[in-house]
């Protein structure tokens, strides 16, 4: 542990106190790096507003979020905090319990609140804060707000959340559908290697990097001391705990991850909730955002990019590109940190700069690009923003399209007497995850928007690299090319009849935009949006489970996450309905065993049902024109 410094930075004006330990109730302190104003080669006289960043990622390293369009580098914690100072503010950002410098032991999500509670109060009690203190940051560093935020420190005055806050990790971070998300996998690992652990023990670390966590995918699920997180204890065990806790109960309505849980007794603070369409945490923003606006006078802000997990300064997201409107520099801030700051300076310093006047609502709607390939190889799809004084937005239409046994999707009802379609989903052969809302995924996989085409570069498919729509265990249903555009803005359900001859088996389901072929694309481009699972056990009660009699005709319903995206005309909506999304989510081995603990698997034969008696369908929010 190093020991606590002063050092006087950007020519005299900043001082900066390394590894202040401050005291948490139970007696473990939390290194965390002061940036203050300074004059002379001292602190500065006066009270200043704060603003702070909780992480686990290293208070003294760089955040990947502080860039700018255009640069390769992002701001170092030092030139970040410079930019705060030299506009009146202090600045404090502090290593989580268990993590880098902080004492105690690291358990994902669930200290964070109190120790949340604690810094904030102990800052505003220096005599150098004027006792108003405003939070930011991005995933992790947004998770430590809300968990903050739902005990309501008395000197909390504002919040910035990008990327997390979970309204309910149970159904968006963590678990979504009963499934359980395998990017919590890739996560431990690849912070296990950067645990206290791992770096004071050379043969640990050592350990660590010798495991192909790749391979271990294919070794699921994870047992204690059979997995490759065998080597930090901590780490391994926490992540089974989330793995094997299938049911909702008491662990998933813990403060940290269960913010709706505490919506009641949350912060009535200004706050921004920022999200994007390819980033795991849109859900949790717009519920956040709907929950949190009900009961605050806030005011509360709801911004929905086209990007990836904190990538809001590229205009591209895996093969496709969304044009220079899609990025947050010089559309909604000359950059990330100008947002910011137009936000703390208004309820933290009082300046009347009309940021209580910002639409409520600010979404980039995908969609109506040339659809030509640009330079970089990525299709032009395009978007633009659009603004609102509520979510969804005003004139959405919630339009049902219907499932047709002839692979057809439409608005119209499917007829009467139509056999089910049937497939059969084998757990050693899973689909393929190709893009989507994912975060922390590598090596493993990636998020984002891409042709939903096999290839090398994803995990699990093999040659010769064929189009998801060709596998026998994917049933494709589609419109027609589409007469006029069709803009569909906002949260989606998907609801089957199905039956299956396993006791538990999954449903999955991808809305996908159908690009017809064209000279750049000469098969076409199918470009996935959104999608989403349902465990069966779970599909009454998330509470109670309950295992399916073999042949019992059920209804289910899937939630994909939200989207916002205009089908061109001549394009055509697709809808995937399978039974898993590898490596994205676990595979449900069909044997109806406990969660994260089965040793076996079967085919299970899943039918969906296509008539008029049950009429499998998609809820699509529709803009009217």
């Amino acid at each position: 542990m190093a020991a606590t410094s002063e050092l006087v930075l950007e020519g005299g004006t900043v001082l900066l106190r390394r590894n202040v330990m401050v005291p948490m109730r139970d007696g473990v302190r939390l290194a965390t790096d002061l940036y203050l104003p300074a004059r002379g080669g001292g602190p500065a006289e006066g009270r200043f507003p704060l603003v702070l960043e909780r992480t686990p990622y290293g208070k003294g390293l760089p955040s990947r979020s502080e860039i700018r369009a255009g640069e390769q580098v992002p701001l170092d914690r030092a030139a970040m905090a410079a930019r705060f100072v030299g506009e009146g503010y202090a600045v404090a950002f502090q290593d989580c319990r268990g993590r880098y410098d902080s004492e105690g032991g690291f358990v994902k999500y669930l200290a964070d609140g109190p120790d949340g509670y604690d810094t904030v109060e102990w800052l505003a009690a220096q005599p150098w804060c004027d006792g108003k203190i405003g939070t930011f940051g991005l995933s992790y560093a947004a998770h430590t707000q809300a968990a903050l935020a739902a005990l309501a420190p008395p000197h909390l005055a504002c919040m910035f959340l990008d990327c997390g806050g979970f309204s309910d990790a149970y159904q968006s971070g963590i678990r979504q559908g009963g499934a359980f998300e395998l990017k919590q996998a890739t996560w431990a690992f690849r912070n296990a290697l950067v645990s206290p652990l791992a770096e004071r023990r050379p043969e640990i670390k050592a350990a660590l990097e010798a495991e192909d966590i790749g391979a271990w995918f294919e070794r699921m699920p994870w047992r204690p001391g059979h997995s490759p997180l065998q080597w930090v204890p901590e780490y391994e065990a926490y992540l089974l705990e989330q793995w094997t806790h299938g049911e909702f109960g008491d662990y998933w309505r813990q403060l940290g991850i269960h913010g709706e849980g505490y919506y009641g007794r949350y912060a009535d603070v200004p706050m921004v909730h920022m999200s994007s369409w390819y980033d795991p945490y849109t859900r949790t923003a717009t519920e956040n955002y709907l929950g949190l606006s009900a009961l605050k006078q806030g005011p509360v802000r709801l911004i929905l990019g086209p990007w990836t997990h904190g990538d809001r300064s590229l205009s591209h997201v895996g093969d496709v590109e969304f044009g220079p409107a899609a990025l947050l520099d010089g559309n909604l801030a000359p950059d990330y940190l100008a947002l910011r700051l137009r936000w703390f300076d208004r309820w933290l310093r009082g300046i009347a700069n009309g940021a209580e006047r910002d639409p409520a609502v600010r979404v980039f709607v995908m969609g109506g690009g040339s659809g030509g390939r640009n330079g970089a190889g990525r299709l032009e799809h395009g978007g633009r923003w659009r603004e609102a004084a509520r979510w969804p937005l005003p004139g959405t239409r919630f339009t049902p399209y219907y499932l047709h046994g002839a692979g057809l999707l439409s608005p119209e009802q499917p007829p009467v007497g139509v056999a089910p379609l049937a497939y059969d989903f084998d757990p050693r052969r899973p689909v393929p995850t190709i893009g989507g809302s994912i975060s922390s995924g590598a090596p493993v996989m990636e998020g984002g928007a891409f042709d939903q085409r096999e290839g090398p570069r994803f995990h699990g498919c093999r040659p010769p690299y064929l189009p998801l729509s060709s596998r026998p265990d994917v049933l494709v249903f589609e419109t027609p090319p589409l007469e006029r555009d069709l803009e569909v803005v906002g949260p989606i359900e998907v609801h089957l009849w199905v039956c299956s001859n396993a006791p538990d088996t999954d449903f999955t389901a991808k809305l996908i935009d159908v690009y017809p072929p064209s000279e750049a694309w000469p098969q076409g481009f199918a470009l996935n949006l959104t999608d989403g699972i349902i465990r069966c056990r779970y599909r009454n009660s998330w509470e109670r489970p309950e295992l399916l009699a073999p042949g019992e005709i059920v209804q289910v319903r899937i939630e994909p996450f939200p989207t916002g995206n205009r089908f061109a005309a001549g394009h055509r909506l697709r809808l995937d309905i399978s039974s898993s999304n590898f490596p994205r989510f676990d595979v449900n081995p069909n044997t109806g065993e406990a969660e994260g603990c089965s040793r076996r698997t079967q085919v299970a034969t899943n039918r969906v049902f296509c008539d008029r008696a049950r009429p499998s369908h998609i809820v699509l929010p529709v803009l009217a024109e």
